[in-house]
């Protein structure tokens, strides 16, 4: 005869089970060059595994261009720098930025009015964390670059928010 313990328990382990095959799924499907933007699945032209992407960035730059982390405002390398140069992807070396459209937004983080070459960054609708925005990615790699809202100057009205993690400076 069974007891309702041995039902709980029984019903707990389908859990445990059912849940780890939802992580793992989940942890599958971040090993290529797909990720799963609002239920569609995006490609990307730089193919590589998870362990390839720990393995040729820092530890920030992975948590912030592969896991969509934020670095803490006023915190990163290039909030308040203002030489000239272009700004490219940490992750691939996409061409994102020039420094000429670069601006003192007073958000904390990096912030431009026009990508160097549109075709290079990706707007992607973001709904996480209760909001809803424009996530800024990486159109080569898709690494997470940022947010992108229209409160910017004025030629585009733009403010491309970027984290600094996520880009690379080569001075002019």
């Amino acid at each position: 005869m069974r007891t309702p313990q041995h039902s709980m328990q029984k019903l707990t382990g389908w859990m445990l089970i059912l849940f780890s095959c939802i992580s793992l799924n989940s942890c599958a499907q971040k090993n290529d060059n797909t990720i799963k933007q609002d239920g569609k699945t995006m490609e990307y032209e730089v193919k590589k595994s998870e362990t390839e992407w720990k393995n040729s960035l820092t530890p920030t730059q992975y948590s912030v261009l592969r896991e969509k982390a934020t670095e803490r405002p006023f915190t990163g390398l290039y909030d308040k720098f203002f030489e000239k140069g272009t700004y490219y992807c940490a992750a691939c070396g996409e061409e994102l930025f020039e420094s000429s459209t670069k601006f003192d937004a007073g958000c904390g983080w990096p912030s431009f009015y026009d990508p160097a070459k549109p075709h290079n960054v990706k707007e992607i609708p973001d709904s996480s964390h209760g909001m809803m925005r424009m996530e800024v990615v990486c159109s080569k790699c898709g690494g997470h670059l940022g947010h992108v809202f229209d409160d910017g100057p004025e030629p585009t009205g733009k403010r491309y928010c970027i984290n600094s993690a996520s880009l690379v400076f080569k001075k002019k």
